[in-house]
């Protein structure tokens, strides 16, 4: 999409962890997209439709995530997807990894828009009646939906920011998703 525009495109992981931020029409604007020329619906609903008809395999889950869901789950807790993706999609990734099963509930957006995610985090708290919760995450703003929703937060750099940035959360930051189980018992160090 950038190189269509005429755009500087982002060269590598390092580029992208620089620029993006939430909510995503601020990402969109720090790699150059002007929205006085498109508006950022249009922009949204291009990038969404490359997005969903790409079937390569680049998205993925970590590696070891399905032993980390599977830990926690026979430890007897409860785990729920709190995303800023559009509802539908989210449950149709989701399905396709096959680990539908491991949660509670999915949720996300009614939109493609990647605002926020603090509404819906503090409705499924209210609906379960969840006075404690940890919440797993890759950028800044989950770091601020766990403080909206009032819960812990741990973060793991093996998403949309670097580790330079979530250590300015003030925050556990793990090095992947595979220490998750080990931060969950008391048995991993972490940096914060």
């Amino acid at each position: 999409m950038l190189a269509k525009r005429g755009l500087d495109t982002l060269q590598n992981i390092s580029d992208y962890h620089k620029v993006f931020c939430f909510p995503v029409i601020n990402y969109y604007r720090n790699v150059g997209f002007d929205f006085d020329k498109e508006s950022f619906h249009d922009i949204a609903k291009e990038y969404v439709s490359i997005y969903y008809a790409d079937k390569s395999g680049n998205c993925m889950l970590h590696n070891n995530a399905k032993t980390v869901l599977d830990s926690i789950c026979r430890n007897g807790n409860v785990q729920v997807v709190l995303s800023a993706s559009e509802i539908n999609y989210l449950r149709r990734q989701v399905s396709e990894f096959d680990i539908m099963g491991y949660f509670d509930e999915v949720l996300g957006l009614s939109d493609i828009y990647a605002k926020s995610k603090i509404d819906i985090g503090l409705d499924y708290m209210m609906r379960k009646n969840v006075s404690n919760a940890i919440l797993i995450g890759d950028t800044h703003h989950d770091y601020e939906v766990a403080k909206a929703l009032g819960v812990d937060c741990v973060l793991v750099p093996n998403g949309h920011q670097s580790k330079e940035a979530l250590l300015a959360c003030n925050v556990p930051v793990l090095d992947d998703i595979s220490c998750v189980c080990g931060y969950l018992s008391g048995e991993f160090y972490y940096e914060k």
